[in-house]
């Protein structure tokens, strides 16, 4: 008779210790500020208008974890109906530094490229944009880039 309360109790916390799992594992792996992602750009507006634009808190989401700021109602409701759309991939990493080395290495938001439907960060400061050397060699870093960050996040 008390078996069953006692039973879902201990299913549920389970289920509640793998999705917190989930999520700090995901916060851990990705590219974030004050679990901001994108240091706080709108990553809907890189698909809409082609460009980086500074989100704001007013539009802030969270998706398993991570913060995105949105800058308008409209790129919000876009985002929260399909978020794994718009999120950069390798976790907002440089996505030419995962190619060639697998390494976590910091980005400029306005260094981007979306390819095939994704969103890809890169690199660029002190005279280094690595957004240039991925696109000479994008078939072969992408692929490379693809199973590195596979064994990062498992």
């Amino acid at each position: 008779m008390f078996r069953t309360p006692m039973f879902l109790m201990v299913a549920l916390f389970f289920a509640a210790s793998s999705l917190y799992a989930q999520t700090n594992a995901r916060t851990k792996e990705f590219n974030l500020e004050n679990n901001v992602a994108l240091q706080g750009y709108d990553p809907v507006a890189y698909f809409t208008v082609q460009k980086a634009v500074p989100g704001k808190k007013e539009f802030a989401v969270q998706v398993e974890g991570v913060t995105y700021y949105l800058s308008s109602a409209a790129n919000k409701a876009l985002f929260q109906k399909e978020p794994a759309r718009y999120v950069p991939q390798y976790g907002g990493w440089c996505a030419y530094a995962m190619g060639a080395k697998g390494e976590k290495v910091e980005v400029d938001p306005e260094t981007f490229k979306v390819l095939d439907g994704k969103l890809y960060l890169f690199y660029n400061a002190y005279f280094n944009n690595t957004l240039p050397k991925w696109n000479q060699d994008e078939a072969k870093l992408k692929a490379a880039a693809d199973k590195n960050w596979a064994g990062i996040v498992h």
